[in-house]
Parts: C-alpha cells; sequence; structure tokens
C-alpha cells in the first residue's frame, strides 16, 4: 500500500545502499540458474526483490513501485517454498485458506476502499455521466471479451482461461486511483468509476461470466452473484456509512489499513500461487503472455474509445487506466470459494502484479507527457492504494 506523497519526500542514501546488495542478489540468482545450484535460487530471488522493495520503499522517484515489488517477492517465496505455505491448512488447503484467509483479508481491503468513499463520489455521476458510464461499460465488455480472446489466443486450458475472464470480469482495482493521480489524470473521475462499477460488480461479474466463460465451463449465476454481495459490497458500503458518521475514527483507521492492505494483497498472492505452484510452473509463460495482452488491450482500446467519443485527453486516460487495471483480489476470492478452484485462481496471481508494472510505466509516462501539455491534478491529496 502506497501513497503519492512521495513527491514531498527527500531522497534517502539508504536507498542507493540497498540497491547494489539487491541487484548482486538477482545477478547471483542467474549464476546459481545457470550453474543449476537450484537449492539456492528461490533464496536469492526472494532476497534480491525483497531488497528491491525496501530500496524503492525510502526512493523519493521509485516509491510507487515498492508495493509491486513486494508482491514480486512473496511470489517468489510461493514459487520456491509452496508447502511451506500451506500444508498448516490441511491436506486440500483450498477449502480452509479461501473462506478463512483471503475471504476475510478482501473483506477488510474493500471495507478500507468504502472509507475512502463519500455520497460525493457517485454524486459526481451526474456532473460527468458520459465518462462514468463509458468506463463502466467498457470495464464489463471489453475485459471479459478480451480475457476470453487471448485465453484462446495462447490455448490455456479450461481452467486456466475461466481464471482469466474472471479477472476480467471484475470491477476496477482501486490501485488505479493512485496510478491516474501519478498520471496527473482525473482522479476524481477515476474514483468515481471505480465506486461505481464496484457497486454494480454483484450483478455484472456474474452476468460477464455466464454469458462469457459459461461457453467454456458451467457458471451459477446466483451463487456467485451473492458471494460477491458479500464480500465487496457490503463491506464498501459499511466503510462508507463509517466515513459518513464516524468520520474522525476513520481518519485513524486510514492511517494504518493502507499497511494492512498491502500486506493483505502479498498474503492472497503468496498463497494463491502455492496451491497451484505445479500448475503455474506448466502454464506460467502462456498465462503470462495472455494476461499482458489482455492488460495491454484493456489500456489501448479503454483510451481509443474514449478519444473516438470525444473525451479529452485527461478524461481518457482516466478511462485507460481504469478499464486496464481489475480488481485482482476479488478475483481470487470468487475462484477458490465460487469456482473451487486454486488453478482458476492463477490468472488474478498473473495479472496483478504485470498490470501493476504496466499501470506504473504507462501513468508516469503520461505524467511527463501532462507536465509538457500543462495539466495539473484537481485533487490536492494524493489517494491511498489499497491493493487492486
Amino acid at each position: 500500500m502506497l501513497d503519492t506523497s512521495h513527491d514531498t519526500l527527500p531522497s534517502s542514501p539508504i536507498a542507493m545502499l540497498l540497491l547494489g546488495p539487491a541487484i548482486a542478489s538477482l545477478i547471483a540468482a542467474v549464476a546459481v540458474y545457470t550453474f543449476g545450484w537450484h537449492h539456492l535460487l528461490g533464496p536469492t530471488v526472494i532476497w534480491g526483490f525483497a531488497l528491491l522493495a525496501l530500496s524503492a520503499g525510502i526512493s523519493r522517484k521509485f516509491r510507487s513501485l515498492a508495493f509491486t515489488l513486494w508482491v514480486f517477492a512473496s511470489a517468489a517465496l510461493a514459487v520456491a517454498y509452496p508447502h511451506a505455505l500451506t500444508t498448516w491448512a490441511g491436506t486440500d488447503p483450498k477449502t480452509v485458506i479461501g473462506p478463512y484467509v483471503i475471504v476475510p483479508l478482501i473483506q477488510v481491503i474493500m471495507f478500507g476502499m468504502g472509507m475512502t468513499l463519500t455520497f460525493k463520489d457517485f454524486a459526481r455521476v451526474a456532473k460527468m455521466p458520459k465518462a462514468v458510464l463509458l468506463g463502466v461499460i467498457l470495464q464489463y465488455t471489453v475485459m471479459p471479451v478480451m480475457g476470453w480472446t487471448f485465453a484462446k489466443a495462447f490455448g490455456l486450458e479450461p481452467e486456466v482461461a475461466v481464471g482469466l475472464i474472471l479477472v476480467g470480469s471484475c470491477p476496477g482495482g482501486v490501485a488505479s486511483n493512485v496510478m491516474v493521480y501519478i498520471a496527473r489524470a482525473n482522479v476524481a473521475l477515476s474514483v468515481t468509476m471505480t465506486a461505481c462499477s464496484t457497486l454494480l460488480a454483484p450483478l455484472m461479474t456474474p452476468l460477464a461470466m455466464k454469458l462469457i466463460a459459461g461457453t467454456i465451463v458451467p457458471i451459477a449465476f446466483w451463487p456467485m452473484a451473492l458471494s460477491i454481495f458479500k464480500l465487496i459490497l457490503v463491506p464498501v458500503v459499511v466503510g462508507l456509512l463509517a466515513n459518513q458518521f464516524v468520520h474522525k475514527a476513520v481518519q485513524v483507521l486510514l492511517r494504518v489499513l493502507p499497511a494492512i492492505s498491502m500486506l493483505g494483497i502479498c498474503i492472497i498472492i503468496a498463497l494463491t500461487i502455492a496451491m497451484a505452484r505445479d500448475k503455474l510452473l506448466v502454464v506460467g509463460l502462456a498465462l503470462f503472455g495472455a494476461a499482458a495482452c489482455h492488460n495491454a488491450a484493456g489500456f489501448l482500446l479503454g483510451y481509443s474509445t474514449a478519444r473516438g467519443l470525444g473525451m479529452n485527453k485527461r478524461d481518457a486516460r482516466t478511462v485507460a487506466i481504469e478499464v486496464g487495471i481489475q480488481n485482482g483480489g476479488m478475483a481470487t476470492a470468487l475462484a477458490l470459494n465460487t469456482l473451487k478452484s486454486e488453478v482458476a485462481a492463477l490468472g488474478a496471481a498473473v495479472f496483478g502484479p504485470w498490470s501493476a508494472v504496466a499501470a506504473s510505466v504507462l501513468a508516469s509516462y503520461w505524467r511527463r507527457k501532462a507536465d509538457r501539455e500543462g495539466l495539473t491534478v484537481e485533487q490536492p491529496n494524493p489517494p491511498v492504494l489499497k491493493a487492486g
């Protein structure tokens, strides 16, 4: 969990001191792999990404990458030591980890998202209906269809393909708000689009899954809708009401929730990968290719459609980021609890980290363009990234 106020932080020499050992560890990992010392590969990769994350976290310029690097370290831990992360849950980890670990973590994260919202965020729909409507329509059409398209193009087996479609059928991730801020795009529009797509999720996600993923495997609409209602809608609404009626207490909670959310999403990704590690090693390259293309299609079609319909560059960039970033935590929970498949959860585990990297690069590029174009951010206080 990061907040973009890193722009005001001084540079730290400690970041540079950590950077050297981090790079050395990753170079050592390449050497270890080359010479076949596979028992040393896991520790060197984990240590390398952890040091990079620490370095980025105290760096003024690269702090926005720290969360993604911690995700990579968590993923490396899961690949290297899967049984250490799952044996405590018994012979069928998904029956324990899904409902008793991942679901509560997602609910806490979504409660935190709700506490950052106000009723004004929804009233804003009346001020910018075209942009909000376009973003929501693209979110629930382009992304699930592109998930199916690239799953087929890369020859993903049914369970893995359904997982990628599931990611595409989820609402926007709250990380998009931070990326929009970094890009100097329309933060207010981003927050409203995320809020609206999230509230529509109990209807739109199972509908998209039924129509698109249902061509591959049977999808039960109402059980998925009920699961999303409990998993997403209730915590968001409770958080929204808390912010409305006990605002001072909420401000205290928001000081610690970002760190809790960051830890939570790292745990979710690590456990997801650990449960389906062997399958990931088989389909990993194809799944990564499909996820990267899926994410890029969201950015490209979001931007080009918005521009084609006459929206200005700032709002079009906002729509692109909103469409391209998905709520991977929600997809993971649905894969485990509704679809009962740890393999389907791999789509979110791969799509989420990659989309964070791609969105960071895109947002930084657009930020430089916005500076040249003289665009500024209307919202003075940067949003907080809670796990997308």
